[in-house]
């Protein structure tokens, strides 16, 4: 299993945390974080398109080649691009620059956005919401399979044959859909064979299995095969389901909840008043900390403990990704919860799946 973090930039708006960082400096902690991840050993950073004025993330991949240029084997990824409001050529140009500068490690993952500034911004209509998505991916993907492309949809000028350049290293350059809890997102990229990344940032996550469940019949119906299939690939293809997070890590539980908090309520807070939410209360955070609930908060083997769990009840992950800024974290607690991410969650997560893997091949050998 990967293990990795996801930023969507964040800076804080509140009158609590009047030391935060100023854009530039936020940027230069956020390449020092993903430096950190790749020397620490984390398997992928992932970077959120966001265009709200609490996030320094509109354009992932200019940060992410920032990146690439100070990192050597880290995976890059979009967390998610907004490919409803982006144009497909475009994106795919940025994305396969990002993989050359790389040298192979760059992935998108898109999705629809769960926020809708970009819409307006972009000049596009809110009514259209599943219509944009459904054929830009459709683009996205010939683009993906076709360096001269011909193709005509509603929502953007037809291509007759034109070339879209550069091509990447990866072919094909990965591609995975994020989603959150409607079942025909999770059907679509089942019947398209793209791998999947679901975001599960409240509740239980098992609740989410059927979903999970209708996605890999979804699939397996069309004839496509699950990544666990292909051995031959460094990168995801096919069926395969990573989850994104919301947590932190410190040294002991209590630390890690005290730190995480406050940044945790303010901002989500703030997102929760403009859609009609309470107010979340400290009881309430403690409780989706707890060891079947969402929020990967706690010390390195708890954390450890609920991935192996949610690996479990969601029927096997690829990928775990962790939000760690949900508000304002200090940069210093932000390296060092990476470290321990690297240095002591990832080791016993894979050490545990790995003697998995190993005691069930011996049964099998029996």
């Amino acid at each position: 299993m990967q293990i990795g973090i996801d930023s969507f930039v964040e800076t804080s708006l509140g009158p609590a945390h009047r030391g935060a960082p100023n854009g530039a400096e936020r940027v230069r902690d956020l390449l020092e974080e993903i430096e950190l991840a790749d020397q620490v050993g984390l398997d992928v950073f992932g970077v959120g398109e966001h265009h709200r004025p609490e996030f320094i993330a509109s354009a992932p991949a200019v940060i992410l080649a920032a990146a690439a240029a100070r990192t050597k084997r880290i995976g890059l990824t979009s967390a998610v691009s907004v490919l409803s409001s982006e144009d497909p050529v475009r994106l795919f140009q940025q994305f396969a620059t990002l993989d050359l500068i790389s040298q192979g490690r760059a992935e998108i993952i898109v999705g629809r956005g769960s926020f809708i500034e970009s819409y307006a911004l972009f000049g596009f209509d809110l009514e259209d919401y599943d219509s944009l998505f459904s054929e830009k991916l459709e683009l996205l993907l010939k683009i993906r399979e076709n360096t001269l492309v011909n193709w005509s949809g509603k929502h953007r000028a037809a291509l007759t044959g034109q070339g879209v350049y550069p091509r990447p290293v990866q072919n094909p350059l990965p591609i995975r859909v994020g989603v959150g809890g409607t079942p025909k997102s999770f059907v679509r990229a089942g019947l398209l064979g793209l791998p999947l990344a679901v975001a599960i940032i409240g509740g239980e996550p098992h609740r989410f299995r059927p979903l999970i469940d209708l996605y890999r019949e979804a699939g397996a119906k069309a004839g496509h095969r699950p990544e666990t299939d292909r051995p031959d690939t460094a990168r995801p293809v096919g069926l395969d389901v990573s989850i994104h997070s919301v947590g932190f890590v410190a040294d002991t539980k209590k630390q890690a909840a005290d730190d995480f908090y406050p940044p945790y309520a303010e901002i989500f807070g703030r997102i929760g008043k403009e859609r009609g939410w309470p107010p979340i209360s400290r009881a309430q955070f403690d409780a989706s900390c707890g060891p079947t609930n969402a929020l990967l908060v706690g010390d390195p083997e708890s954390i450890a403990e609920k991935i192996l769990y949610e690996n479990e009840v969601l029927g096997g992950i690829s990928r775990m990704t962790i939000l760690l800024n949900g508000g304002v974290i200090p940069h210093r607690k932000a390296m060092h919860a990476i470290e321990l991410l690297g240095t002591r969650v990832a080791p016993m997560v894979r050490k545990e799946l790995a003697s998995k893997s190993q005691d069930a091949g011996l049964g099998k050998a029996a």
